[in-house]
């Protein structure tokens, strides 16, 4: 009896630790749960759904062609009946709710087309990036014998201002969509490559990736296996500053005239054919303007608060 006594004793206080340690333990919430509690990502991402939204359904919200000219309805202030002819030559009036531009194409219709190209060329941008500057880091990060060439060229794209080279690289091209979008992407590979080079270089250093090495595992099966999905957070947060970057950077080479070709319905073309008049119609300007500005505040937050939630290092870098 005396012998079973330390034995139920023992067993008993055993009990006792682990419930003390369960009671302690505190289940850490899901990545989407944390997503869900950020204000930034839940006010970035509705306005960024709303935008998105216009991009399928702009045929429903207005039966307008973006690039048709009506010489009677120009100049027109926001809420103006519009009127129209349809194909058998009837006459039909529309409101203008953003009024009507110096050529008598409406605004709203315009501004809602150009959602459609703006948000093409941040995703492209983002997306080439992001895929390039992933493989050029994975390389340089990795195999330091091309390291050092490698790091150089990145850092001479990165000496010259972003607008500059895109500028430059359109006038040489000439303007295009595929033009823009690459005179963007351009600049913006340099800062994919650093971010993932300097997560190689900390991976690489790990004990269980020399471990890898040292008993002759493939290099490609150490980078995908150990070293990528380490890559795949600080990405996601990169490549949605790139839109966010890419989206502005468009609109500024298209109010210059050396973006996206005219005729095309962007923001900052929208913008550019209406600022000789800005001061008698502003609205020509004040729309387009909001729309980016929305645009790219929301996406900017949808980054701090991805970084934020599944990234946090970077957040304390910052």
């Amino acid at each position: 009896m005396a012998s079973t006594e330390p034995t139920l004793k023992t067993s008993l206080d055993a009990l006792a630790v682990e419930s003390v340690e369960a009671a302690n333990v505190v289940e850490r919430p899901s990545v989407w749960a944390r997503l869900m509690r950020n204000p930034s990502v839940i006010i970035g991402g509705l306005l960024i759904s709303l935008i998105v939204l216009l991009v399928p359904t702009a045929p429903l919200l207005t039966s307008l062609d973006p690039t048709e000219i009506n010489p009677r309805n120009r100049n027109k202030p926001p809420g103006y009946e519009a009127t129209y002819k349809d194909d058998e030559g009837n006459k039909y009036t529309l409101p203008a709710h953003m009024g009507t531009d110096k050529l008598g194409r409406d605004v709203f219709t315009r501004v809602i087309y150009g959602a459609r190209v703006s948000l093409i060329v941040g995703l492209s941008v983002a997306c080439i990036s992001v895929l390039v500057g992933l493989t050029i880091g994975l390389v340089a990060g990795y195999f330091r014998i091309v390291d050092a060439i490698v790091m150089r060229i990145m850092d001479g794209l990165m000496a010259i201002p972003a607008i500059l080279l895109a500028i430059a690289l359109v006038s040489l091209s000439g303007a295009s969509l595929v033009t823009v979008i690459l005179a963007i992407v351009i600049p913006e590979i340099p800062r994919v490559v650093r971010l993932v080079r300097s997560i190689v270089l900390s991976i690489r250093e790990e004990p269980y990736v020399e471990a890898a090495i040292s008993v002759g595992t493939p290099t490609a099966k150490i980078l995908f296996r150990h070293v990528l999905p380490n890559t795949v957070a600080p990405l996601i947060v990169q490549g949605t500053f790139i839109c966010g970057s890419a989206i502005l950077l468009e609109a500024i080479l298209s109010f210059l005239g050396v973006g996206v070709p005219p005729e095309i319905p962007t923001w900052g073309n929208i913008m550019a054919q209406g600022r000789d008049l800005f001061q008698i119609y502003p609205h020509s300007i004040f729309y387009p303007g909001v729309f980016l500005t929305l645009t790219v505040l929301a996406i900017n937050m949808l980054g701090d608060g991805l970084r934020d939630t599944i990234d946090p290092r970077m957040s304390r870098e910052i």
